[in-house]
Formats: structure tokens, sequence, C-alpha cells
């Protein structure tokens, strides 16, 4: 089957069709660093290292390039109230992302660059809209015409006349309302440190260019895929397909976006002072719980974060890693090799190819998941190998395999909590076989009856009990 995906700018499902066989180009716009990673930062890194490691396992070879914005408006006041440089404002704060993309098992990109690091490139494109007569100069700054590119509004299908004007610099003196900031004059009061020379004088970049400037510089002149929040479709992505476009490169061929997570209906946003930093959150729960969490709805639709929320996929992994970590003792470890290599089932493999139908895919997980446990209790020993290494190789496509080494060993819950609480379970149900097999029903029974309290279920078998933990209602 191809991979089909729906395609923001023509709101269509579309066939894949990279610009270059076998090779995917992927430009994600990653994080302003202006502050700590919230729960709501991470679900597009989720669903583009999702896509990524998908279009891996078929074959592809990915070059995905993923920005950090290290200066803009918000970044220099907030580092100016905090009394700090700016660009060490920034550095902390990149690192903390590095950090929560690293601990929900988000694979690094091909290339991260920094805006301030690509100055030339940008002040180059913003020369040719320039030349072009696709911009214009007016005291220092520099901005897009948008009345000069008919194509504008094209991405998110609105008319240039129903838009709300650009916020990054007053209205007054453009030639239109909208026209966007392509440089911006270094104003007063503002650090010497964040300006570079340029044709219109000292200044800075605008958010917009940015990207354009990056994408073409790691991708070239077209690319594959560009993705990204759907809260960037307007003004950013809407401006940088423009820009791009209007200084004569193709640019993306197919844009994705992937939906918000929201708190009570609302978008999860510092703005709105809902947003859950990601490092009490995995003070709280398991890291690959998080992950699942942000994963296991699809894509674009929007996932409502609670700590029910949380509970639920905390309790959803558990099932899955003590599976894995049961199977594994009772007929044996499976490689990465061979987890690499195994056939994925057709189910799964139609539902990937759906759109990264993942919700559909973890059905057809936890289909085989039951389909193993049965096996455990049944001693049958092949069914049971076949089914670790399905489940196994499925999940290491949503980058959830529990026998990986990123979770292995995890001490949030994961891989040594199972073992531990495997541990402890174990000897519930010897002391269990032990009155049992004395004939004292009362102590059996009441010891069945705290696990399954606890929300553990023993299933009696030909080659003894096993355990498993309960299923959600």
């Amino acid at each position: 089957m191809t991979l089909r995906l729906f395609d923001t700018a023509t709101r269509t499902e579309r066939d894949l069709e990279p610009l270059e066989p076998g090779r995917v180009g992927i430009y994600l716009c990653g994080p302003t660093v202006q502050g700590s990673p919230h729960v709501g930062h991470l679900r597009s890194a989720v669903a583009f290292d999702v896509l990524q490691r998908w279009l891996e396992r078929t074959g592809h070879e990915v070059t995905m390039v993923r920005n950090v914005t290290d200066i803009d408006d918000k970044t220099l006041a907030k580092a100016a109230d905090a009394g700090q440089a700016w660009w060490a404002w920034a550095l902390r704060y990149e690192r903390e992302f590095q950090a929560a993309y690293s601990a929900v098992g988000v694979k690094p990109p091909a290339a991260e660059p920094r805006a301030t690091g690509h100055i030339p490139e940008i002040i180059a494109l913003v020369q040719t809209l320039v030349d072009n007569g696709h911009a214009y100069e007016l005291d220092g700054s520099v901005y897009f015409d948008v009345r000069s590119f008919p194509e504008y509004g094209a991405l998110t299908h609105q008319a240039l006349e129903d838009l709300t004007p650009a916020s990054d610099a007053s209205t007054d003196a453009k030639r239109d309302p909208r026209d966007f900031a392509l440089w911006k004059s270094h104003k007063a009061g503002e650090p010497e440190t964040a300006a570079w020379d340029s044709p219109w004088g000292p200044g800075r970049p605008g958010w917009h260019i940015e990207c354009s400037a990056m994408a073409r510089r790691f991708l070239g002149s077209e690319f594959d895929i560009h993705g990204g929040g759907l809260d960037l479709r307007f003004p950013h992505h809407e401006n940088e397909q423009a820009q791009s476009r209007a200084a004569g490169d193709p640019f993306a061929r197919m844009w994705m976006h992937s939906a918000w997570v929201t708190q009570s209906g609302a978008k999860m946003s510092k703005s709105l002072g809902n947003g859950l930093l990601v490092t009490e959150v995995l003070s709280r729960h398991p890291a690959p719980a998080l992950r699942l969490a942000l994963a296991q709805v699809h894509y674009r639709s929007m996932l409502e974060y609670s700590e029910q929320t949380m509970d639920d996929a905390a309790a959803t992994w558990s099932r899955l890693a003590g599976f894995v970590l049961r199977a594994s003792d009772k007929v044996g470890a499976v490689t990465a090799e061979q987890v690499a290599a195994a056939p994925l089932p057709e189910p799964f493999v139609t539902a990937m190819n759906d759109d990264l139908g993942v919700p559909r895919a973890l059905a057809h997980v936890h289909e085989t998941v039951r389909a193993g446990n049965a096996a455990l209790t049944a001693g049958d020993d092949a069914t049971l190998a076949q089914s670790l290494l399905s489940v196994r190789a499925m999940l290491d496509v949503l980058g959830l395999d529990p026998g990986a080494a990123e979770w292995a060993g995890a001490s949030d819950g994961s891989s040594a909590a199972m073992a531990a609480l495997d541990s402890m379970v174990r000897a519930d149900i010897e002391a269990r076989a032990q009155a049992r097999a004395a004939k004292d029903w009362a102590t059996a029974d009441a010891i069945r009856d705290r696990l399954a309290a606890a929300g553990i279920v023993v299933e009696d078998g030909a080659d003894g009990a096993r355990w498993s933990l309960a299923a959600e209602d």
C-alpha cells in the first residue's frame, strides 16, 4: 500500500510521492525557546517522530530538520525582565526542550538549525524579495508586500480582505496592514548583541523568514513535507509559503499539521496559564506513558489532557510492558535485529498507511497482546513467541517498544517497575500455590482477592498460575 497523508493545503488525503524516490525531506517547525516546554509542545514532535519511524520502517531515508527559534520579541523581553543575556536565556530553554524530546523518545533530527546561525542566508532571501518587487524597506525594516503576491492566503484558503493585520509592527506606515516583517530594525533599548548588519541597517530577522531560509538551506528550494502544530497554519506557515514562492522556490509539496493538546477545551499554552510543564508531568508519570498519551490519539484530533488521561496511559503502558516482560521470561528475549526485521501484521500496516492511523494500529496491538496472554495461559509457546515478536515490532514503529534500550530500566514506572511488581506478585502466587496444595482454600482465595483488589488478574494454567494487569472497563 502507498502511504496516504492529509495535506492541509489541499484539504485532501494524498499519496506521498517523494521528490526523490526512497528519500523524504521533512521540515518541522520547532520550539521558540522563550520558556520551559509544556506537554502541548511535545504533541507535534511525537506525531512527526511517528511519521519518521514509519517512513524508515517502510524503507525510506528520512532527512528531518527541526529548527530552533532562538531570537524573537518575547525571548528578548523575558530575558530583559530576568536581567539575563537573551542568548543565555534562549540556550537554557533550548536545552530543556532537547531534554524533553529525549525523555519521550523523539529521535534527534538530522539537523537542528538555530535562526541566529543563518543570518547570511536570511538576509540573502530578504534581498531577493526586495529585488523582485515583493518586499520594501521602511525605516530600516523590510516588509513583505502581500498585495504583490496573488497567491497569498492559498495555504489556509482565506481571501486577503478577510485577514487580520500583521501584529509584528505598527500598521500605520505599511503599504497594507497585513504586510509582515521580514527584517526588523534595531530598536532603542534592545541589546546590541541582538542586531546584525544588513543592507537596511542593523536589525534582526522576522519570525517567518527564518524558517524559509533554513528550509532552503538544508532541504533545497523544494522538499516533501512541511509540518508543525495546527496553530502555525496562519500566519506563520501562510507567510512562509508566500515569501518562499515569491522568491522563486516551489517550497513544500505537502503540508501536515498536528492538533492541539487542550485542557477543559482550551488550547494548552503559557498565555492561558494552563501549561503543564514536562518536568512536572514526568515527576508523576512514566515517560513512555506520556509518549503513549500523546501518540494514541490521531495526530489531527484534539487531545484533551487531564490526570485521568495520564493515569489511563500509564495503566496501558504497564499492561504492554508487563506482557513483554512475562512473554520474554517464558519464551526468551527478542533481539533488536529481530524486531527490526519482523513482518508487520496487515491490519497494522493498513492503519498506518491511512494517514498514520495510530488508534486503529494500537487496537491491533492490543488484540495481539490478548492473544499472547491467552497463549501464555494455555502454554502455547509457539503462538506466544510470535505474539511477542509482533507486539514489539508494532510498538517499535510507534516508539513504544518496552524492550527497546531507550525504555529499559527506566526508574519511573516502566521496565524496572514491572520487574519489581512481577517479583512481588510471584511471591503471592507461590504462597497461593502452597495454600492450594495444602487445601487451605480460604487462604488461597484471600490471596487471589487481595491481588484482584490491586488490579492483578491471576489465571491458572497447566504449567502454573500467570498474572496480568486488569483490563480497562
